[in-house]
Order: structure tokens, then C-alpha cells, then sequence
């Protein structure tokens, strides 16, 4: 199979998964243990923060892990039904882990404001501060959009947040290891990751609290992470995270110009294979590597069944079940028509991708077209 859908999730790094192998072989104590089991998966928990810290440029105190992404979202979320200041203004965009968990925080009196963002996917930071009221207690931005790759001006709002007044976070899941993170230059006050993404495990993440700020738990219990997250830590899933993160920050721009070069060839293939094929996203505020693309009158379904059997793997950019086609909500947003939006893939490559196999999948998306159009 050839793989072609890291924005979904990406296979362990053969680092990574060498060092989860050995510590749970040989490093199993409990890291809350003092002895020397426990001590020693203790130190394995701390390193992997530094080097998660070191990552995003910030210090491993305002660093704690949790079991990936969504539980990092819920945790800035749940937050909000605890305070005083129960609005949030959020984007049309954002992942489901953000908009459905606000959608249900209403029955906790919280509410939000989600500012539309236009034809590139790109979020106004005008919009955003046009949304804010007197009751607002957090901004929720994603730093990169996970279907059409548009980066955020995340610096922006978080400047506009701060003179507000505001906590600010960023959904950044789909951002380390393809440009450079600083939390510090962002101006953010929390991130939330997850460990899938770059090439580390699946099941474990971070959120990123600024230091000084205090978040009440989501899960109550012991006193790990600084009570903010109680329950034992993950030691194997932890461990790799932290070297999963550290390989994808020191490797970023290797991978960046690696992921550039591959979607170039497959544009320009595609290109001649299908000139009226449509991109979607920010032409140049855009994660490397990932591409939504529409083939119109070819239905993602059907394409990405043909592709399938071609030992292809990619992505719909809609929601697909029972051969009951829906566009998409974040194409539908930046005004791609339903006709369009049903005939879209996407695309993302990964590190293990090569221009040889760029050509395999252009030969097999034009064998699909051919196929397909020749059934019609």
C-alpha cells in the first residue's frame, strides 16, 4: 500500500518505536514509585518534556502530557464553563474536537461566536475582535487547518486576545514537524498536540500552558501533572513522544523542503493528466505537503475506491458513509460549491513518500479517471 494520508495519522518513526520498545521492556515501574523502578520512569517522563518544550521554545513546566489532541482541547474548553466569562470565539474551521465539544458546553451556559474565514480558508484577525463581548473568556484558533493546510495568523489574534485581555488557544495538532513552532513568538497561552502526527504513538498528546496561567482539571484523581491531569503516566507513550518531537523540530525544514518538492511533481503531473482540477487552501500560507485538490464530475467515493484497490491510500474531503456523499464543512465555508466539494481528495505526504512514488499515484488517479469515466 502506498501511503498517502499523514494528515490522518503517520507511522511510528523506527527510533521512536525502538525506544517504546525498551521501556516497556525494562522501564515499567510506576513514575510516582520511589523506587528505583519508579524513578527511573520518572526520569524518562521529565526528559521527554524537555525535549517536548524544547520543541515549541518553551519550559518543561508549562508542558503536560495527556491522551492527545482532543483531550488537550477539552481541557482549555471545560475550563471556560468554570469561569465567569462563559463566550469563546472560535473559526467555521475548526476541528470537531473544538466545535462539538462547545456545542455541547451550552448545556453549561457557555456559548460562541465561529468567524468565518474566506475563499483561501484564512481567518480575518478583524473578524476575530469583532466577535468579542464583554463576556468573552476565550479566543480558540487552530494554527493550521487538518483538510485544506491554510496557516492561521495566529501572532495576530493572539496580540489582539492579549490587549483584551483574553485567554488564547491554539489547535496546533497538525503543525510540529512541518514549520517551526515557537509558543513564545505566537503569543499563545495554551497548545494543544498530539503525538500521532509526528511520527510518535498514538494515544498520547500535550497541552502547552503558559506559566502562570491555571487550568482546572479535566480528570480528578492524583496529583500528576502538576494536578492538572491526574491518573499514571503513559511512561511508553510519553517517551516517545518526546523524541518523536524532538526528531520532528530538529529535521523541520529537511521535511518542509522534502514535502515542497513532492507536492510540486504531483501538481505538475496532475496537471497534465487533469487540467481542470481545482486547489483549495491558502496558495502560500499552507503547511507543506498537504494538498486538497477537487476533480470535478469524478465523486471522491468512487475515486477513492478505485484508488484503494489500486493500493492507494489517501483521504476524502468529505464526510463519506453508506455511499451517501456530504461536502464538506470546511470547503462548504470557504464557498466551494456542493458539486465541487464532493469531487475532492486529500492528499498528504509524508516522510517516507518518494518522487517515484508521487508518479505511482498519478498513474493510478489517472487509471481511476479513465475507468470511472468510461462506466459513466
Amino acid at each position: 500500500m502506498h501511503y498517502f494520508d499523514h494528515s490522518a495519522t503517520t507511522p511510528l518513526h523506527t527510533q521512536v518505536k525502538n525506544l517504546m520498545n525498551e521501556v516497556g521492556e525494562l522501564h515499567f515501574g510506576n513514575p510516582s514509585s520511589v523506587h528505583s523502578l519508579g524513578r527511573k520512569a520518572r526520569v524518562l517522563i521529565e526528559t521527554a518534556r524537555k525535549q517536548m518544550a524544547s520543541a515549541i521554545g518553551c519550559e518543561p513546566q508549562e508542558i503536560i502530557f495527556t491522551s492527545g489532541g482532543t483531550e488537550a482541547n477539552n481541557q482549555v474548553l471545560w475550563n471556560v464553563a468554570r469561569n465567569d466569562k462563559k463566550h469563546v470565539v472560535t473559526s467555521v474551521i475548526e476541528h470537531p474536537a473544538i466545535l462539538k465539544t462547545l456545542e455541547h458546553l451550552s448545556d453549561f451556559g457557555v456559548t460562541y461566536t465561529a468567524v468565518r474565514v474566506d475563499e483561501n480558508g484564512l481567518v480575518d484577525p478583524q473578524d476575530v475582535e469583532n466577535a468579542i463581548t464583554e463576556e468573552t473568556g476565550l479566543i480558540s484558533i487552530m494554527l493550521a487547518n487538518n483538510e485544506v493546510g491554510t496557516i492561521q495568523p495566529i501572532a495576530d489574534i493572539s496580540a489582539i486576545a492579549k490587549e483584551h485581555g483574553i485567554m488564547m488557544h491554539s489547535d496546533a495538532v497538525q503543525a510540529l514537524g512541518k514549520i517551526p513552532i515557537n509558543a513564545k513568538e505566537i503569543g499563545v497561552d495554551c497548545i494543544s498536540f498530539s503525538a500521532h502526527k509526528f511520527y510518535g504513538p498514538k494515544g498520547i498528546g500535550t497541552l502547552f500552558i503558559k506559566n502562570g496561567l491555571k487550568l482546572k482539571p479535566l480528570i480528578y484523581g492524583g496529583t500528576q501533572e502538576r494536578s492538572v491531569r491526574a491518573g499514571t503516566e503513559n511512561t511508553i507513550g510519553i517517551t516517545g513522544l518526546g523524541l518523536a518531537a524532538e526528531l520532528a523540530a530538529k529535521n523541520v525544514e529537511t521535511s518542509a523542503d522534502h514535502f515542497y518538492s513532492l507536492t510540486e511533481i504531483f501538481k505538475e503531473q496532475l496537471n497534465n493528466i487533469l487540467p481542470d482540477a481545482v486547489y483549495h487552501g491558502h496558495p502560500n500560507h499552507r503547511l507543506p505537503g498537504l494538498i486538497s485538490v477537487s476533480f470535478p464530475n469524478y465523486r471522491n467515493d468512487l475515486l477513492m475506491a478505485h484508488l484503494d484497490r489500486r493500493g492507494i491510500a489517501v483521504s476524502s474531503g468529505s464526510a463519506c458513509s453508506s455511499g451517501d456523499v456530504k461536502p464538506s464543512k470546511i470547503l462548504s465555508a470557504m464557498n466551494v460549491d456542493d458539486h465541487l466539494n464532493i469531487c475532492t481528495l486529500r492528499i498528504s505526504f509524508g516522510l517516507g513518500n518518494t518522487l517515484e512514488e508521487v508518479t505511482i499515484l498519478t498513474k493510478a488517479i489517472h487509471s481511476s479517471l479513465e475507468q470511472i469515466r468510461s462506466a459513466a
